[in-house]
């Protein structure tokens, strides 16, 4: 499954006594389908994948799929131990998802080689396609990400590493490496706010980024998408200055604001999201006001935008 464009990585909602609340959580896959991602990746990092028990998983992948309805591809993370990523893999199946995210293996650090073996003890056990997650203790190398190619059901790599020489590296290889899936196989920039690496990673050619602020802001989302397609130097430095810079340095302040931050934006946006669960922390009061100011900002620049158009 080639996927290419703007992906959305929907948050899940708790109620205040701990509960996933999957009438907010449906409400927001549909508002984040109607924003126009080529995918949805559903309890994954910005979806507190590590935090759900096996039924909740199995109920926020159970409704995405619903909600979706084949408008879009569903994605779900898998992860943990090799054997726990199998049976996430296998309950992603059975709830109705149309690929899995695999993100790294829990704790255990190995080599290239060993990350490999991994993938393949995970894609063994289902038919659905893998993108592999690239972060923290999973990293390929150039060998690795070849040796990928042959098996059939791992689509591609999303990175979340940011070492774009790096990065290169792994494109070049299996672009260059003769396969029959060289040329097919996909690759994802998954860095937090990947609007700012976007026009580097471009350059490597990849193309497809995930984006959090889709799940909060999709007006600026995609206004930013698509003036990044159009080559619209002016928009894509406006939306940055106005934006995404303050919004980073904002989300930067506080470790775990990567996800908590993205919900307090969903927040202002309407959606009861309830909290993070630990050990993430809820986004303090002065830091969501100051998140309501960096929005303000960032849609009167839009509207300058769309003004002098």
């Amino acid at each position: 499954m080639h996927l290419q464009g703007l992906l959305s990585f929907p948050l899940t909602p708790f109620t205040e006594d701990g509960k996933v609340n999957l009438a907010v959580f449906a409400e927001h896959v549909e508002q984040q389908v109607a924003a126009g991602p080529s995918a949805l990746f559903v309890a994954c990092g910005t979806g507190e994948f590590t935090s759900l028990s096996p039924q909740e998983y199995r109920d926020v992948v159970t409704t995405a799929a619903q909600v979706a309805a084949g408008r879009v591809p569903v994605f779900a993370g898998t992860g943990g131990g090799a054997q726990m990523a199998r049976d996430f893999a296998a309950a992603a199946a059975e709830s109705g998802a149309d690929g899995l995210l695999l993100l790294p293996p829990y704790l255990v650090s190995s080599t290239p080689a060993g990350l490999v073996e991994h993938v393949r003890f995970v894609a063994e056990s289902t038919p659905l396609p893998i993108t592999v997650y690239q972060r923290a203790n999973a990293v390929l190398d150039q060998a690795a990400a070849v040796a990928l190619l042959d098996l059939p059901t791992v689509a591609g790599i999303k990175d979340g590493r940011g070492d774009v020489s790096a990065m290169l590296g792994l494109v070049t290889a299996i672009r260059t490496s003769g396969h029959p899936r060289a040329a097919s196989f996909g690759f994802l920039n998954g860095l937090p706010t990947a609007e700012l690496s976007v026009q580097a990673y471009r350059s490597i050619g990849v193309e497809s980024y995930s984006s959090a602020v889709l799940c909060f802001a999709p007006d600026i989302a995609t206004a930013f998408y698509e003036a990044v397609r159009a080559g619209d130097a002016n928009a894509v430095q406006t939306l940055l200055a106005a934006f995404y810079l303050p919004f980073v340095a904002l989300r930067d302040q506080v470790p775990g604001y990567a996800v908590a931050l993205v919900k307090a934006g969903a927040r202002l946006a309407g959606l009861d999201m309830g909290p993070v669960r630990p050990p993430l922390v809820d986004a303090s009061a002065a830091h969501v006001e100051r998140l309501a100011e960096i929005l303000a900002a960032g849609r009167s620049a839009l509207r300058d935008l769309r003004a002098a158009a």
